[in-house]
């Protein structure tokens, strides 16, 4: 793992769905548990669990408040569920944003975010005061980096023209069955600006196991005894770059399979097979 991009990152977003980990107790075992086999980053968003993610990730270090000096978090804001009279809507706004940074800093229990980013493009974000609310929290110690998630390449440019630090990561969508962005520039377009891919759903939100691809997976499986979920996650790493994987799934069998994928590499001949059954069409 380098010193600023994680090899593999653990999303929270799923964290009710697994009541084993309900109690903070078990929270900072899993957590210590992660931490103690090389996975150290953790994914949250303000809105996931409604904001009650966040609060168990606290919970959990304040069982363990060693914890906190052996880990990063990554943590994000701008999306606002309906409410009421009130549809979905953004709110990248300065006073908004820095209000969601004190937030998560005592939601999750932390002194400082590791990676703070603004969660989805906001066609109404004011980018020159929204990049003064992130330098200041830059320049007040609350967080270490700043970044971007599921922007497009233009937008990302926009922001990053109002700011005088670097945007360092885009989390979006990437994976075998999500793959658009390897032939239509958004790939080039990370490495042309020096944005970090964080992919989201690098294992196709459950769908590995469908049509031509489950079976060229189940080809290579046989071949390399590597499981579905190792091989997307190999060929994922083999993207310049070297996307990382914010992984969705907190089963320890699906993470050790994950990591199992991380020390993996494929020949490309199965890189190339792979991404042809995904797409159902040849390689032009």
């Amino acid at each position: 793992m380098s010193d600023l991009y994680p090899d593999l990152v653990l999303g929270f977003m799923r964290l009710q769905d697994y009541p084993e980990l309900a109690r903070p107790e078990d929270l900072a075992r899993w957590i210590e548990t992660q931490i103690d086999q090389g996975c150290d980053t953790f994914d949250h968003a303000d809105i996931y669990g409604r904001g009650e993610c966040e609060k168990a990730f606290g919970d959990a270090l304040r069982t363990n408040p060693a914890l906190r000096n052996r880990l990063r978090v990554i943590t994000k804001t701008d999306i606002v569920h309906a409410s009421g009279d009130a549809v979905k809507h953004y709110r990248a706004e300065a006073d908004y944003v820095s209000a969601a940074i004190d937030k998560a800093l005592v939601n999750l229990n932390v002194e400082q975010i590791d990676t703070f980013l603004i969660h989805r493009p906001d066609p109404l974000m004011d980018a020159p005061s929204v990049g003064r609310a992130l330098e200041d929290a830059v320049k007040a110690g609350k967080v270490a980096r700043v970044g971007v998630s599921n922007f497009l390449p233009e937008q990302w440019r926009w922001l990053q023209a109002n700011l005088a630090i670097p945007l360092v990561c885009n989390q979006s969508e990437l994976s075998l069955r999500a793959n658009d962005a390897l032939s239509d520039g958004t790939m080039e377009a990370h490495l042309r600006d020096n944005l970090h891919w964080m992919a989201w759903s690098p294992l196709g939100g459950g769908a590995l196991g469908e049509g031509a691809l489950a079976n060229e997976l189940d080809r290579l499986t046989k071949e390399t005894r590597l499981t579905a979920t190792a091989l997307a996650i190999a060929w994922l790493r083999m993207i310049p770059g070297r996307p990382t994987p914010v992984l969705g799934s907190m089963r320890q069998e699906r993470i050790e399979q994950a990591r199992a994928g991380l020390a993996a590499a494929l020949p490309r001949t199965d890189w190339f097979a792979l991404l042809e059954a995904a797409r159902g069409v040849e390689v032009p």
